[in-house]
């Protein structure tokens, strides 16, 4: 069913008359994925990484690799074997990452130490993310290193090094930008260390994410501050490497299973882990009374989920600390709140970058068609289809977006009895 459903232009969810009950195993986390692809193309040796995440951000992070001489092989469908030899080699063509920030932010550091010329692309919607804050601090850094517009592409002439052993980078629109240089600076060569310019960071659990698989491949990180990390010229040392299941995708599971009063088991128990999203759980289990003010900035990915669900919620729900969603794959405060509006008129308002969802329980076992437009965007996609399941004419448009981080999403809910109109 899979390659059907995401090659459609839309699919209309069914709503459903069961509770639904089961067992689905999320995918592998995208997050920890990509993170445990760089370490191994850039460690010494022969890394195999299990439970990992098949799709399409982690695709593009492996044929990067593999442009540049890394051997990546697939024996199943979970499994990523690589072989490096720790140096990169001058791709022939631009790496191309479609809409995957992490590929993108973390491979433009780590080039930034190779040989030769590079230049990091991605797809329409990747041209309008942010990437300026670490081009400026890898030029800080004596990189020459260009990005025109401060989103992608990033064009680097890289001559092997870094010119200081120290650098201070604004984190306040993501996270992405420490945990690349914090994954390069162990191949500098020197002890490095990186300070946070300001406090503001995006989702800091992403960083001990990062600092957790870096360990795992043999660095070794100070933190002699919140916002001071020094990292030894260890360089890195290939390993196997098991990833645990996405709490990102998780909160769909989660939210179905609340909306539905069912039982879905996922494999994982919540405190079981490592991810920031996984905070997302305890907001989730208190639907329909969850709390009057969530604050996202620590669960950016889980917020599309708690939103939908908020619809829902027997009162209202404002979400703060959500500004850097207007840049991740797209304006996500914007697309909830169209897609809610489309709903029913007024179900959502922005009021600076929080978001206010009214909360109307009523909606339930209502037919609002309404036609929710994803930009493109995974998240959007698989949280509107919750909406779905409770009232009647939602239709998703590009269905097939989930690829990005959840190919077999649909065939999920279909396997606890969802069903779906196409077309």
């Amino acid at each position: 069913m899979t390659q059907n459903l995401l090659r459609e232009d839309k699919l209309t969810i069914l709503p459903i008359t069961h509770a639904l009950k089961g067992h689905v195993s999320p995918p592998g986390s995208k997050s920890i994925t990509n993170r445990a692809l760089l370490l191994a193309g850039l460690a010494k040796g022969t890394s195999k990484l299990t439970g990992a995440l098949k799709s399409d951000d982690t695709r593009y992070m492996a044929e990067a690799l593999r442009a540049m001489g890394v051997t990546v092989d697939e024996p199943d469908a979970t499994t990523f074997v690589v072989t490096s030899t720790g140096e990169w080699k001058e791709p022939n063509a631009p790496l191309f990452l479609g809409n995957a920030g992490t590929a993108t932010r973390f491979l433009t550091a780590a080039v930034a130490l190779a040989k030769g010329r590079f230049t990091v692309d991605g797809d329409e919607h990747m041209r309008k993310r942010p990437i300026l804050p670490l081009v400026e601090a890898l030029q800080s850094l004596g990189v020459a290193i260009a990005a025109p517009s401060g989103c992608p592409p990033v064009a680097i002439d890289a001559n092997g090094a870094f010119k200081k052993n120290r650098v201070v980078i604004d984190a306040g629109l993501s996270s992405q930008y420490v945990s690349a240089l914090l994954m390069a600076a162990a191949c500098a060569g020197e002890a490095f260390e990186i300070e946070l310019a300001g406090a503001d960071i995006g989702a800091k659990g992403y960083i001990d994410l990062t600092l957790s698989a870096m360990r795992a491949f043999g660095a070794k990180i100070d933190q002699p501050s919140s916002s001071v990390w020094r990292v030894a010229p260890t360089g890195y040392t290939a390993t196997d490497f098991h990833i645990e299941p996405d709490a990102s995708a998780a909160t769909y599971l989660w939210g179905a299973e609340v909306l539905s009063a069912g039982k879905i088991d996922i494999g994982t128990p919540a405190t079981d882990f490592t991810q920031p999203d996984a905070k997302a759980y305890d907001v989730i289990s208190a639907f329909p009374n969850m709390p009057a003010v969530i604050d996202g900035s620590q669960m950016q990915d889980a917020i599309p989920t708690i939103a939908v669900l908020a619809a829902f919620n027997k009162t209202p729900v404002r979400f703060v600390g959500i500004a850097n969603l207007r840049v991740k794959e797209c304006d996500r405060i914007r697309a909830l709140s169209t897609g809610l509006n489309n709903i029913r008129e007024g179900l959502a308002t922005e009021e600076g970058d929080d978001l206010i969802v009214a909360a109307d329980p009523s909606l339930i076992g209502q037919t609002l068609p309404a036609e929710i437009d994803t930009f493109a965007d995974h998240r959007i996609a698989m949280s509107f289809a919750l909406a779905g399941l409770k009232i009647g004419g939602i239709t998703i448009l590009d269905p097939g977006c989930v690829a990005k981080t959840y190919p077999s999403y649909w065939d999920a809910l279909a396997s606890l009895g969802v069903e779906y109109q196409q077309g």
